[in-house]
């Protein structure tokens, strides 16, 4: 079965970084988008980016120039990596496999936060 674990989450200061993982297995990794969801406290689950498997990538308008979605067919790993990020930012992030509604990992929580 499809499996997705993340990782890279923590507590980070306004205006730091930090690198979200996403380790797939149980497909075929090569052949499927992914994507990096996010949900707030008393917000819906929300885009934050894509990428094909051709990694072509789509970003929500609040990650732009700040956020780059990446893989790596050979770890079968996803990637996101978070600069300058804002206390907007807190929320727990999922990866996402095929851009389905039901292929989700358990989520790391980004806290930004002085």
């Amino acid at each position: 079965q499809v499996q997705l674990v993340e990782s890279g989450g923590g507590l980070v200061q306004p205006g730091g970084s930090l690198r979200l993982s996403c380790a797939a297995s149980g497909f075929i990794f090569s052949l499927f988008p992914m994507g990096w969801y996010r949900q707030a406290p008393g917000k819906q689950r929300e885009l934050v980016a894509t990428i094909t498997s051709g990694s072509s990538t789509n970003y929500a308008d609040s990650a732009k120039g700040r956020f780059t979605i990446s893989r790596d067919s050979a770890k079968k790993t996803v990637y996101l990596q978070m600069n300058n990020l804002k206390p907007e930012d807190t929320a727990v992030y999922y990866c996402n496999a095929g851009l389905s509604p039901t292929n989700w990992g358990k989520g790391t929580l980004v806290t930004v936060s002085s």
